[in-house]
């Protein structure tokens, strides 16, 4: 029986993740008409324009029309305010609590945003990861603020992880190559492999995120390997899901599996 092309895994093998891009920053904006702005401190640690918030609305809307928020047990973000905003305002809580007593995401106006408040109530946790940003190096736009500064501005946000206050990993040059962005993206890949949620949404940059992808699939057909070659769009969403074929994880088995045998009994295994 020809079974090529088709692959049966476990499933406490597999995660789901769901990867966005941020929404259109102001920098992709001066970098669309002037390409050398991108190197301008002008955009250091880019926001997003009122379009891009626009963007995080629709986005919104369909992670609730698909349920996302239901599945969804972790949004892991890259420690930049576009990342940060896209996240909070796509997988976040409501923005009227009720008088509920939540800790906000996001505090009102941050990030020059003009925007409310938006509260953690009813939402996954959220979690900032280093290794998910975008390409290190030259543009200031992807040099981020002091971890101080973040949280104050999205007091629910874990930046535990994160080592230093200050930004050691940005340098002015020389700019971080495809190659040491894909081998952060297999990093990051393996990493996740360490967490015990199956179904995590993160919020990441066109740079980092291409590289990741195209560190994949080689052994697939030639319209998948140009399916994952494509750079997302600002505010593209894509799920994909991973498997463990090299014993990586820790989970011993699927909560859906279950042993049988019980009671105990004979168990003729020709039947």
């Amino acid at each position: 029986m020809d079974n090529e092309g088709i692959g049966l895994y476990p499933l406490h093998r597999c995660k789901t993740i769901h990867l966005v891009r941020h929404a259109q920053g102001i920098h992709n904006v001066a970098g669309e008409k002037d390409h050398s702005a991108y190197s301008s401190e002008d955009y250091f640690d880019a926001h997003l324009t009122p379009l891009g918030w626009q963007q995080v609305d629709n986005l919104r809307n369909h992670v609730r029309a698909a349920q996302l928020l239901n599945k969804v047990q972790l949004v892991i973000v890259s420690p930049m305010l576009r990342t940060i905003q896209t996240a909070v305002g796509a997988f976040g809580g409501e923005e009227d609590t009720n008088g509920a007593d939540a800790t906000p995401l996001m505090v009102a106006n941050a990030g020059s945003s003009d925007r409310p408040a938006i509260s953690s109530l009813n939402s996954p946790p959220f979690l900032a990861v280093e290794l998910c940003r975008e390409t290190m190096g030259d543009h200031p736009c992807d040099r981020r603020r002091s971890v101080t500064e973040y949280k104050a501005l999205f007091p629910a946000i874990d930046f535990s992880i994160i080592e230093t206050d200050n930004d050691v990993l940005w340098k002015p040059s020389p700019r971080e190559s495809l190659e040491e962005v894909a081998a952060r993206g297999v990093e990051f890949i393996k990493w996740i492999w360490t967490r015990k949620e199956k179904e995590i949404a993160i919020v990441s940059h066109s740079g980092f995120l291409h590289g990741l992808l195209s560190s994949f699939g080689k052994d697939c057909c030639d319209d998948l390997k140009k399916e994952l070659s494509i750079h997302l769009s600002n505010c593209e969403l894509r799920s994909m899901v991973i498997v463990d074929r090299g014993n990586l994880g820790t989970d011993s088995a699927e909560t859906t599996n279950y042993p049988g045998k019980v009671p105990q009994g004979l168990d003729n295994p020709s039947g």
